[in-house]
């Protein structure tokens, strides 16, 4: 019914066009002027597509009054790029092509990005993926003017409607978004890729990133919604792909070297190298990063390196190996109680709880054209890593005993897989579509350990008991995915497409170990202790489908919709880790829904950027935490479903462009990011039902004003997020602060950046009013309880390119 409801209105849209007129002309050859056959001239920005007759003649029909850009092309011929003005009438539009000495290799179809005020949109067709008809965001990081040294991702991701941050880790190491009422945990709910390739833990039993590459390596972050599932996997929430830089194609060496400084002992020293050699084009960085932390015991220190190298032998294969490695160590302080925040959220009741990450992130890939119209595209990944989790994690109302071993989790981590595209451009009539489709093999191992560490405060990642290796939990988990997918464009007007989608899921995972079952008196006497085996396996077919739609009104607006199923299987977390706040329910189910999206969007020449979209997300049997009556301890479990609707906007102007002109020296662009969310629980569970969902926010709201002439660049953000529960109960306060509201909270920022030759200069102050507050309660690492945010901060950063 809502797809129906979606499409008519489409069709209204359509049908309020009161006149159309049309482009036509004729495609020939330059100097001779004789008709160029087989010729083909492209809409851009559109994707839609026609065909010259044998006389070289074209026509466009169906175009309201706008400005249009076209390209003529056709094999072994050059291509032609013009403009055209419709105002009244039809538009009549030469070409003329010069002959190749070779074929034309490849046609651009997807069109030139505009890259406007650091955020833009994902095209129609991008490499071996569709994007038609689906709510996207591209962050340029070249245009962001912020604070890359620690990955601040409240000024990175500034502009990207609905997200909701996790700011509990000043350092950046690790980044926490969700949106639309999804958590924010470790970006659980995307699919985080790399390039194109899977870098979390392990995509099904796992799905939590540890890693996040640095700012200062990445040309773009790429966002795509809900509907991303039918090519990226089953997440409700969407993908986000971090695209690293790459060397510059037109020298050997280029050598870049960034040195940041900043308040409470960071020092972050970044250099990247890269270029091309004939048939060899490569990348590479090294960054090294340290601080002690706003709060006491909150240290850091951090290397990562990535590398990468692309050979292409001829104009149809290019080859390309990645390698990432990251290590880090950081202590943690854990959380507050709210009493104790308030009193004093600098200071720290945990001196004991460390965590430790080692990755390495391996990629192979393919690029191969097998004809002028079809691509294929190969994706080999791995991941051997590792992370230790060390720390007293009993509740935050009471004092860490000291005479206590604490607690040691070590997870191994050790994932394969492929994922092959094959895109292919068709003929359909007078136009032409666009045919993805693809195959998805993944195997991941997982070894979990947990048992009782050491009883001093140093960064000691060995088990102390009998047996030398852990005494409260040792698993063995195995996932398994083999995927199918496919989705398709089909053009039906110049302006409108349609893109149907299906993806095919087997998913198996299995649980093989063990854990201890300990029951203590009141006196604390052990009274019953044994170490419980177990065995589980579960095995799905899931089938997903979806179907986008995209109205183009002219080059400049865009209405689009779409509507996609969702699916999220139980994590290893969910069947067995000994939590003394958190117990797991043996009968979990998987979570399924689906989303859909409406919107409009649109860009005028680097003047103004909008995008306004109405969501839905309907969310079954959802996993969520809720208290054992009588206790203040709390299960694991599924609680019922969710639904969330709301309004996502986000537009942007350059004010003194749009009153001097576009040719203006000077640039003073205002954005504007809103979001409206609503959101309610249906639930047999009385305590649960009708209530509010957790980290949901009713209003997100960022806003900025960016300054730039010449080399200079200011820029000013203001972000306020709406108070939120943290539990499906909605509970207000406990004294274990592991649930309880999150007050409304807002900050401020401000950052510069000056260009001389090849130097650049770099600084900023990140919460610019000093303001105390917390986006997060932990019921586990790196808490439990109220996890604050940084303080007001400073930086400098000197950059030298050679």
């Amino acid at each position: 019914m809502r797809v129906t409801f979606i499409i008519a209105l489409i069709l209204c849209s359509l049908s309020a066009v009161a006149q159309t007129f049309s482009v036509s002309g004729n495609i020939t050859s330059a100097g001779s002027q004789k008709p160029v056959t087989q010729a083909e001239v492209l809409l851009t920005n559109t994707g839609m597509l026609v065909k010259a007759d044998s006389k070289g003649a074209y026509t466009i029909d169906g175009l309201v009054p706008g400005t249009y850009t076209l390209t003529a092309y056709s094999v072994g011929w050059g291509s032609a790029t013009q403009q055209v003005s419709i105002r009244n009438g039809n538009a009549i539009l030469h070409f003329e092509l010069k002959p190749l000495e070779g074929k034309l290799r490849e046609v651009n179809v997807k069109g030139e990005r505009e890259k406007t005020f650091g955020i833009t949109r994902l095209n129609s067709v991008e490499g071996a993926a569709i994007y038609e008809g689906k709510k996207s965001e591209v962050v340029v990081l070249s245009d962001v003017t912020a604070n890359k040294a620690t990955n601040n991702s409240r000024q990175v991701f500034a502009k990207v409607a609905g997200l909701n941050i996790w700011e509990s880790d000043g350092a950046g190491i690790q980044l926490g978004i969700g949106g639309r009422g999804l958590s924010p945990n470790r970006t659980s709910n995307f699919n985080t890729r790399q390039n194109g390739y899977d870098i979390s833990a392990d995509a099904l039993g796992y799905p939590e990133s540890y890693y996040t590459p640095p700012t200062e390596a990445l040309d773009r972050i790429e966002v795509v919604r809900g509907a991303a599932s039918l090519q990226y996997g089953t997440q409700f929430g969407g993908m986000v792909n971090f695209v690293m830089k790459e060397g510059p194609e037109d020298k050997p060496f280029e050598l870049t070297t960034r040195q940041t400084a900043g308040s409470w002992g960071l020092f972050n020293s970044f250099n990247s190298i890269g270029g091309t050699k004939g048939n060899l084009h490569y990348y590479g960085y090294y960054q090294y990063k340290r601080g002690d932390g706003w709060r006491d015991n909150s240290g850091f220190e951090a290397h990562t390196a990535f590398s990468s190298v692309h050979y292409k032998p001829n104009s149809k294969l290019e080859i390309g190996f990645d390698y990432t490695y990251m290590d880090y160590l950081a202590q943690q302080p854990g959380g507050l109680t709210d009493l104790e925040f308030n009193q004093d959220a600098q200071q720290s009741k945990r001196d004991r709880n460390w965590f430790k990450v080692n990755w390495n992130l391996l990629a192979l890939t393919l690029d191969y054209r097998l004809a002028e119209r079809t691509k294929l595209n190969v994706r080999n990944f791995g991941l051997l890593a590792q992370r230790d989790a060390l720390g007293y994690m009993g509740k935050i109302n009471r004092p860490d005993d000291l005479t206590a071993p604490r607690t040691l989790l070590q997870d191994k981590f050790r994932n394969v897989g492929n994922e092959t595209r094959l895109i292919h451009r068709y003929d359909l009539g007078n136009s032409f579509s666009t045919l993805l489709v693809g195959g998805r093999y993944y195997r991941g191992f997982t070894d979990q350990q947990q048992g009782d560490g050491s009883v001093a405060s140093n960064a000691d990642f060995n088990y102390y008991t009998e047996v030398n290796g852990p005494n409260t939990s040792s698993y063995d988990y195995l996932s398994q995915n083999t995927a199918l997918f496919a989705e398709n464009i089909f053009n039906i007007t110049p302006k409108l497409s349609i893109t149907p989608g299906l993806r095919y899921e087997w998913i198996n995972t299995n649980a093989d170990g063990s854990y201890r079952d300990q029951k203590k008196d009141q006196a604390g006497n052990v009274v019953y202790d044994e170490v419980v085996p177990e065995e589980r396996s579960n095995t799905r077919h899931v089938f997903l489908m979806g179907l986008g739609l995209s109205y183009k009104a002219s080059d400049a607006m865009e209405v689009y919709a779409n509507f996609s199923q969702n699916y999220r299987a139980i994590n290893f977390n969910d069947m067995r880790v000994v939590n003394p706040n958190v117990v797991p329910d043996q009968n979990l189910q998987d979570e399924s829904g689906y989303s859909a999206d409406l919107g409009l969007r649109g860009n005028k020449s680097g003047l103004l950027n909008y995008d306004a979209s109405l969501f839905y997300l309907a969310y079954k049997d959802r996993i969520n935490f809720k208290k054992i009556q009588g206790t203040t301890d709390r299960i694991r479990t599924n609680i019922g479903d969710s639904y969330h609707y709301g309004l996502e906007t986000f537009a942007e102007a350059d004010l003194l462009k749009l009153y001097y002109g576009a040719e203006h020296p000077s640039s003073l662009s205002a954005f504007s990011n809103i979001t409206l969310v609503h959101t309610v629980y249906s639930s047999p569970d009385k305590t649960v039902d009708g209530n509010q969902v957790e980290l949901a926010p009713a209003l997100i709201a960022k806003a900025g004003l960016a300054f730039k002439r010449n080399n200079f660049k200011l820029a000013y953000q203001y972000s306020y997020t709406s108070e939120q529960y943290t539990d499906a109960e909605n509970s207000i306060l406990e004294p274990t602060a592991v649930v309880g509201k999150i007050p409304a909270y807002w900050v401020m920022d401000l950052s510069g950046s000056y260009t001389y030759k090849r130097f650049t200069l770099e600084s900023g102050i990140n919460n610019l009013t000093d303001n105390r507050y917390f986006t997060r309660r932990a019921t586990g690492y790196p808490g439990p309880g109220i996890i604050p945010s940084d303080a007001r901060s400073y930086y400098v950063t000197l950059e030298f390119k050679l």
